[in-house]
């Protein structure tokens, strides 16, 4: 099956790979984070034991570890050359910093800030201001299931300063992904405010910029950088790349009407090739291939072939 966009088109593969079976993986198995490392491989996190797999380009298991039943934000980032991870566990609120075989070299604490006095702290994502791109390797991590916060450390783990959105374009309302992006020789922080249906984006320091879609985003999860462009993957339910301006380009697979259907998203029968069902992560390899992956019981892993 092929898609035709201004992005270009791809042949859409579905299921490119299945999770391994496992208790876990039947009854819960989402599969929330995706990322692509510089040699090719695809790195899964989803909620079953073992809760990171890699895949070489093939699709072929290459490695399986890790118990976090809580798996949820997935980041892969580069310290003096060497690629590691960011781990975000929403149940058991770990958020650590492991090599690529699952060594964990960092942890980063709960924050303390007087909304945590009575509501709930529940981590989505961490973001990295990383060196190698002019930054100072702070950590941003998004409360985005309890307080709808989003907290600033530096490199050793120590708490800055935190963001509820009224410093923008107003409170936050489920923070759930961020990321930086790089375009001409700058980085800000892209915050997805998933329930506003909108970016906050701010600077280096926190200071806020702009926001931007609420006239054509519907539930931004997180974002994912392919080439100039932006990968957005939407719960609600599609893959929107964005353009240099954070313009959409293209969307992708849009299936906008099957969050009303009875069982939404883990009915099986819903699920249709050539459409998504509850995109969570998103990232591309080097070839512009894009990798897709749902919150869906028992997971779904979609790839897009670039077709040049």
């Amino acid at each position: 099956m092929e898609i035709s966009s201004p992005a270009g088109n791809y042949r859409w593969i579905e299921n490119w790979v299945i999770i391994p079976e496992s208790p876990e993986g039947l009854v819960n198995g989402r599969t929330h984070g995706v990322a692509v490392t510089r040699d090719g491989r695809i790195i899964i996190f989803h909620q079953a034991d073992p809760a990171v797999l890699i895949y070489s380009p093939e699709g072929k298991l290459l490695d399986a570890w890790g118990s976090f039943p809580g798996a949820h934000g997935l980041t892969l980032i580069e310290e003096n050359g060497v690629e590691l991870l960011w781990l975000v566990d929403e149940k058991t609120k770990a958020v650590v910093k492991t090599t690529l075989s699952g060594e964990v070299l960092q942890s980063l604490p709960m924050p303390e800030h007087d909304d945590y006095r009575e509501g709930n702290y529940i981590p989505t994502w961490l973001a990295v201001d990383e060196i190698r791109h002019g930054g100072d390797g702070g950590l941003w991590l998004a409360d985005g299931y309890g307080s709808s916060l989003v907290h600033h450390f530096d490199a050793s783990a120590n708490h800055l300063q935190t963001l509820d959105g009224t410093e923008g374009a107003g409170r936050f309302d489920c923070p759930h992904g961020l990321g930086f992006r790089l375009l001409g020789g700058s980085s800000e922080l892209y915050i997805a405010d998933r329930g506003n249906r909108r970016f906050q984006v701010y600077d280096r320091a926190g200071k806020f910029l702009r926001s931007f879609g609420e006239d054509f985003l519907t539930s931004p999860d997180v974002c994912a950088p392919c080439g100039d462009l932006l990968i957005v993957p939407e719960l609600c339910s599609r893959l929107t790349l964005l353009d240099e301006r954070d313009a959409p380009l293209a969307i992708l697979g849009a299936n906008d009407e099957v969050k009303h259907a009875q069982g939404w998203p883990n009915n099986r029968d819903l699920v249709v090739p050539g459409k998504f069902n509850s995109p969570h992560g998103a990232a591309a390899d080097a070839s512009g291939n894009l990798y897709v992956v749902e919150w869906i019981t028992g997971g779904r892993i979609t790839k897009l072939e670039k077709i040049f």
